[in-house]
């Protein structure tokens, strides 16, 4: 079959072992006889049929295994390399252990085969659907048509989002709740928002109004009389919030006028 062919497609694991593997048995779990990954000519089981420890391995020639990395508890790294001298040895492929589980490395020329084969089928189905909008008339020449497969493209998207799970967004917590409340009255203090232009002239109309009664009257020159419109509340203690308040300023001179001088008529 494919998956005895090409080792990428194919894991192993022993589960009596997995609880207790660490970096000094490790080895001993990869060279199981179950293990399709290991060579059963190897170096390594010349080694452990002679009984000698791990580090005459260099002084022989030949396919060997070696631990090449160890993250623990979770990751193991093994490497299969081809002994020439206790100085030179050519790396022949990675087997990388996960939680127990053996998997082979893939290499350089199959990642960029997986990549190369992904593009390619994802242009091809590209190109297929583009040309299916294609229209040829013999006046007008070729034209794209939208309208006319829009039924069939939908038809395929509603098959499609039927197979994906639903997107549900979750509530947020209280916490962002009040932190987004607390950002947002950061941002309009900093930031007011700007009145209307006709309230904006009022405002401002009013304010000057204002300042000059007060200054007027700090002079001592001002008198102001409220002027009663129509409409408005019989009783002046209470103004009506509908009614517009007419301030009359009257200037009055500080000096007392003389009275006017009789003629006596002849």
């Amino acid at each position: 079959s494919l998956s005895q062919e090409n080792k990428l497609w194919i894991s192993w694991h022993d589960t009596t072992w997995i609880p207790i593997l660490n970096p000094s048995n490790i080895m001993e779990y990869f060279s199981q006889k179950s293990n399709p990954f290991y060579d059963r000519t190897c170096n390594n089981e010349n080694i452990r049929m002679q009984r000698l420890a791990l580090d005459q391995l260099t002084n022989l020639v030949g396919v060997e295994y070696i631990l090449l990395h160890v993250a623990e508890p979770i990751l193991y790294v093994v490497r299969k390399q081809h002994r020439h001298s206790p100085s030179e040895a050519t790396p022949l492929a990675d087997y990388y252990i996960i939680a127990g589980i053996v998997y082979q490395a893939p290499d350089l020329a199959n990642v960029f085969n997986s990549r190369i084969l992904s593009t390619v089928t994802n242009l091809e189905s590209a190109f297929e659907e583009a040309s299916s909008y294609s229209r040829y008339h013999a006046n007008k020449g070729y034209a794209w048509d939208f309208v006319s497969n829009k039924s069939v493209s939908d038809k395929l998207k509603a098959a499609a989002n039927k197979d994906m799970p639903p997107n549900k967004e979750e509530s947020a917590s209280i916490f962002q709740c009040q932190r987004v409340d607390m950002l947002l009255v950061d941002l309009l203090g900093k930031f007011p928002p700007r009145l209307p232009l006709h309230l904006a002239q009022q405002t401002a109309s009013q304010t000057s109004l204002v300042s000059r009664v007060e200054l007027l009257h700090d002079q001592g020159a001002v008198k102001p009389e409220p002027v009663e419109t129509a409409g408005s509340n019989s009783n002046p203690s209470v103004a009506s919030p509908t009614s517009n308040t007419l301030v009359d300023i009257k200037l009055e001179s500080n000096e007392m006028k003389p009275p006017p001088d009789k003629k006596f008529k002849i």
